[in-house]
């Protein structure tokens, strides 16, 4: 793993703007009510004019415009999505766990912004009134040579500062698992389960609620300089920054910040900046435990992690509407939302091969990339793994589920980025942007911490 990255922007001239804003989001029917169509802000693409735009309308993106149209609502600000509805790749195909923050590296951004963001997502479920379910989570170790592992893993967690961590012997487990095996477990009660997406669509209905503009459909295509016109078009002075899409339609800004998810390294091209780190997308499939067997999980059970490999293995997830997901394993994807096995995009399989260092991480990873395709292919591998933990299941007691894709930084070298990365540009149109460049899983989890820290970053820099 690379050394955490924090932000690597340069320094950039922001500015008080104050173009009118949108209708009230009012007009636009409740966030949980969609999906159906999102209002346009009262604007033409063609026509409108911001002092902010965000790139994305994921969680990362709508949580980031809700912070900063709070914090300054003085600003119009509008939200670019490429797709119909909101949060439909990333936030809607994750397994809607609410990390604890004991997986990362002490003092990294991941670990600071998941420990945190756990806390704010549970207290902005409760003033919006939606559901969660705080089912806790057991790592569990199976074998003797795990144990050490589990060790520093409860060592660590206290180091991130987590909520009522404990280790726990073979009784205690049965107490809360008790069709799951183990020697020794990692307790975390703090863990639970939540439909991100309609966190998401909730954020978007606060963002709409403040004045803010949602434009989807709009698949972002060129971001360039205005080019003045014989009468110095007064836009064009005060709002010298064009986004375009792919249907000719065009947004002016003063300010850019970029959550573009499996996009990012390319909008970051487009608009001047480096293409590295490159995002390599990496695809998740679900198994589904059949309804009459769902009894035999209660929370979150999650293997000890091995640091030689670079994700935490297939893992057992109560979903909000009772289901039990089981996996996900973690293979290249063809597409960067290529949720089926076969999805197949030449330009992304070809940056993949030639711009990123995906040829060292395969490399480097051999065994364990066979391994994950292997389990994709069949079955009765992956249940002879989950087999370690709950004996009783079966091949027939399982079925294929839903698939994700994970948006994945990868350096040079073939190493997996291990933190957030945040970073800007140097010239006319770097310098007025923020880019979000690497926010896989715990993103969703640490949304609400991210977005606060994304709002004191263009507040100091940009001077909003």
């Amino acid at each position: 793993m690379v050394p955490a990255l924090r932000y690597l922007g340069t320094a950039c001239g922001w500015a008080r703007g104050g173009f009118p804003r949108g209708i009230p989001a009012a007009a636009c029917g409740s966030a949980l009510g969609w999906p159906r169509p999102l209002c346009q802000g009262g604007r033409g693409a063609s026509t409108s004019s911001f002092d902010v735009v965000v790139i994305g309308g994921g969680i990362v993106g709508l949580a980031s415009a809700r912070a900063l149209i709070l914090r300054h609502p003085a600003l119009s600000i509008g939200v670019l999505e490429k797709e119909k509805e909101l949060a439909i790749h990333q936030t809607g195909h994750n397994s809607g766990v609410i990390h604890s923050g004991i997986y990362y590296k002490p003092e990294s951004l991941k670990a600071k912004l998941c420990v945190q963001g756990a806390a704010l997502i549970y207290e902005y479920c409760n003033q919006k009134g939606i559901s969660y379910k705080q089912v806790g989570k057991l790592i569990v170790a199976v074998e003797q040579e795990e144990i050490p592992r589990l060790q520093a893993l409860y060592e660590r967690g206290l180091q991130n500062g987590v909520q009522g961590l404990k280790l726990i012997q073979q009784e205690d487990i049965k107490k809360k698992e008790p069709y799951c095996r183990g020697l020794m477990a990692i307790d975390c009660p703090y863990t639970g389960i939540v439909d991100y997406r309609q966190v998401a669509l909730s954020f978007a209905q606060d963002f709409q609620d403040a004045g803010g503009s949602v434009l989807t459909n709009f698949e972002v295509k060129d971001i360039e300089m205005a080019r003045e016109s014989p009468s110095r078009s007064e836009d064009g002075m005060k709002y010298p920054i064009v986004i375009r899409n792919t249907k000719g339609e065009q947004v002016q800004c003063q300010y850019v910040v970029t959550c573009a998810g499996l996009y990012s390294d390319r909008i970051s091209e487009l608009s001047g900046c480096s293409p590295d780190p490159q995002i390599v997308p990496f695809r998740g499939d679900y198994l589904l435990l059949k309804p009459e067997k769902c009894y035999l999980v209660k929370g979150n059970i999650y293997p000890v992690p091995d640091s030689r490999f670079p994700f935490l293995g297939v893992h057992f997830t109560p979903r909000m509407d009772g289901s039990i997901w089981l996996g996900p394993n973690a293979v290249l994807a063809f597409k960067r939302e290529g949720y089926k096995p076969f999805d197949f995009s030449a330009r992304d399989i070809t940056d993949v091969i030639t711009k990123s260092g995906l040829i060292k991480l395969v490399s480097q990873n051999f065994s364990y990339g066979v391994s994950e395709m292997y389990k994709a292919c069949f079955l009765s591998a992956t249940v002879k793994h989950l087999q370690k933990f709950i004996p009783e299941i079966t091949v027939s007691d399982i079925r294929r589920g839903p698939a994700g894709v994970r948006a994945q930084a990868l350096d040079q070298d073939g190493n997996l980025v291990d933190d957030f990365v945040f970073d800007g540009g140097d010239g006319v149109i770097g310098s007025r942007i923020l880019h979000v460049r690497n926010a896989p899983s715990p993103a969703a989890t640490s949304s609400l911490a991210i977005s606060g820290m994304i709002a004191d970053e263009v507040q100091q820099r940009f001077k909003l």
